[in-house]
């Protein structure tokens, strides 16, 4: 399912040697169409005829008006049910192109072939697609896996330092859920660069692998990935309406700050290893400010989070550092205190 790509990406060409298909479409975004696609495309050895899918970059390209373009275009082309899509790009390509080819036609093959570091470990792997409905994020997709993911490492030399941290935050979320020594190997990092992280790469994909591979369709232990994202979905999609657009890993670094305080205050983990995660997620990440945001706002978007149910929120939460527990249905006052105590440690 998942391949580390070689110099000269010998595994994709022999996946596409193995295999007809009518038409290859590769669907990129500005950013990967100027550093990536000419790197594919260097290397990619295929008789089929290929065309170029290029959208605006961004989350705020997620979207319903973005993948009827993408179904429209694919029309056009006649791209029919053996047509292959090439999703070339981080989280927002995969997610959206997952989406679209899933849904064409009732369903076209489609490969994963992440370029950042946070679709390379978190968004490309799972089968998870999906597309933002009203700032909501990835209120409407579909399960879907890749017939294949190719990650080539050598990419991640092409990203800002920003979004290399984006990434790192999932990463830090696999070891916090699932691996403590995953975690403990993570925190001795002093610098975060290609060449530093590249090396626990492998073995974050396999954490979330695992899990996906227990429990596909969500329904138990693979909510656990959610640890950090309940709260963070909520600022980030009021980031999103606001038009200050913050990174994923930027949200989820904050959601898991807020949410280690809140397994505390519940009782599922001790303060003194509630404060050395939130201590050591604190060196890499920067405090959001998130004092203008109002607090029924943010309880509102937490009430639409899919993972919800009986319209009562429920937390995937820490019950030790390597461990996690989900359906924790946690007391407003309990939220309100783990907000409070973000915005107390923030300074803003």
């Amino acid at each position: 399912m998942i391949t580390i790509l070689d110099q000269d990406f010998s595994q994709l060409n022999q996946f596409l040697s193995e295999r007809t298909f009518s038409k290859i479409f590769i669907l990129v975004d500005e950013n990967t169409h100027e550093y990536c696609l000419p790197i594919l495309l260097g290397n990619l050895e295929t008789e089929t005829a290929i065309e170029i899918l290029e959208v605006e970059p961004g989350e705020e390209m997620k979207n319903i008006q973005t993948a009827n373009q993408l179904w429209e275009i694919l029309t056009e082309m006649q791209a029919d049910r053996k047509a292959l899509m090439i999703n070339l790009g981080g989280g927002v390509i995969t997610d959206m192109g997952g989406f679209v080819a899933s849904t064409y036609k009732r369903g076209i093959q489609f490969i994963n072939i992440p370029t950042t570091l946070l679709s390379i470990c978190d968004a490309s792997i799972g089968g998870k697609t999906g597309i933002d409905l009203m700032n909501y994020k990835n209120m409407v997709g579909t399960f879907a896996f890749p017939e294949q993911i190719f990650a080539y490492p050598r990419f991640l030399d092409t990203l800002p330092a920003k979004e290399l941290k984006s990434g790192f935050a999932e990463m830090l979320k696999h070891g916090l859920i699932a691996d403590k020594k995953h975690w403990d190997d993570l925190i001795l990092l002093q610098h975060l660069d290609a060449v530093g992280i590249e090396p626990y790469i492998k073995q974050s994909m396999e954490i979330k692998q695992e899990v996906v591979h227990g429990d596909f369709h969500e329904k138990n232990v693979r909510k656990t990935l959610n640890f950090g994202h309940t709260i963070g979905h909520a600022i980030e999609s009021l980031c999103l309406s606001t038009g200050n657009l913050i990174l994923h890993g930027e949200a989820v670094a904050m959601g898991m700050i807020c949410e280690a305080h809140l397994s505390y205050l519940e009782g599922l983990i001790s303060e003194e290893d509630s404060e050395l995660i939130i201590e050591q997620i604190a060196r890499y990440f920067c405090y959001i400010d998130i004092t203008d945001f109002k607090e029924e706002d943010i309880f509102s978007l937490l009430l639409n989070d899919k993972k919800n149910a009986d319209a009562k929120i429920n937390f995937s939460l820490l019950n030790g550092i390597g461990s996690c527990v989900f359906d924790q249905q946690c007391t407003t006052e309990n939220i309100q205190k783990s907000l409070n105590y973000y915005k107390k440690l923030s300074g803003f």
